[in-house]
């Protein structure tokens, strides 16, 4: 099955503070095949028009002449107009505590400055699956019926996975903000996939795991993680703990759908 819009359709609009790196990023986006960007230099702007331009992906550098991309993202996700709408980040940032934040409002993708066209054209794939996701025709679930407990401590990240779970056909989601939270909905209620976090306050995401295999009255539900966390130990740590899969933040969106379908298919 294909999409019904092509790269070559899609509405992008790009934040970047240098003419010359406007310049590059513009050839690499018409050597995937999108022929045309609109282009801002900084924030404010952007923002004022995107409910005029109704892009399909907003692209942004981290670091902008009136804000960074962390408030630049914050900014889209906090309005009801634009909240859904895709988000890139082309920057040479490495550090952990300024990435994360992008992680969290659920970015398509992170590139580095440099990159290579091939990244980019997955960037845009996924960007693809996004605004036009495919259908999956031979799901044999009814997914209308499946109680998701998603957890997270960031809404904005909830409301990311949201989307993508009720694009698939997803309409039962019960939310909790920490694993202590899941915990106690746990036992009033049950569920067919938890969808959570790893890294939140006063019960993580592997305690919860743990609690789940170890004490829950659901101990094979199936659980899956999705984490901005990149400490090695600490992820082996959560494997053990009993999550049913593991991925990392940003994520390809296709492939969570398949591993959606593929763990309520294996209960």
């Amino acid at each position: 099955m294909e999409h019904a819009i092509s790269l070559s359709d899609l509405m992008v609009v790009l934040v970047e503070p240098s003419q010359t790196q406007y310049k590059i990023i513009e050839g690499y986006f018409q050597a995937v095949g999108v022929p045309d960007i609109t282009w801002f230099e900084n924030g404010k702007d952007a923002l004022q028009d995107l409910h005029k331009v109704k892009p399909d992906l907003l692209i942004s550098a981290m670091y902008l002449a009136d804000m960074t991309g962390i408030q630049l993202v914050e900014s889209i996700r906090a309005d009801s107009e634009l909240s859904e709408l895709a988000f890139m980040l082309i920057s040479s940032e490495t550090h952990f505590e300024y990435l994360n934040p992008i992680k969290q409002a659920g970015a398509i993708a992170i590139l580095p400055k440099p990159f290579e066209v091939s990244d980019l054209k997955q960037a845009m794939i996924a960007t693809l699956n996004y605004v036009d996701p495919l259908n999956l025709d031979d799901i044999e679930i009814d997914l209308a019926s499946v109680n998701f407990l998603l957890v997270d401590d960031s809404q904005t990240s909830r409301n990311y996975i949201k989307k993508i779970l009720s694009d698939m056909g997803g309409e039962c989601f019960v939310e909790a903000e920490n694993g202590k939270e899941a915990v106690r909905l746990m036992t009033e209620q049950t569920f067919d996939l938890v969808v959570t976090d790893y890294n939140m306050p006063q019960m993580d995401g592997g305690q919860l795991a743990d609690y789940i295999r170890r004490e829950s009255s659901q101990s094979t539900v199936p659980i899956l993680m999705i984490t901005s966390e990149q400490d090695g130990h600490r992820l082996s740590v959560v494997r053990q703990s009993g999550v049913s899969a593991l991925c990392d933040k940003p994520f390809d969106i296709q492939s969570i759908r398949k591993l959606v379908i593929r763990l309520l298919q294996a209960v």
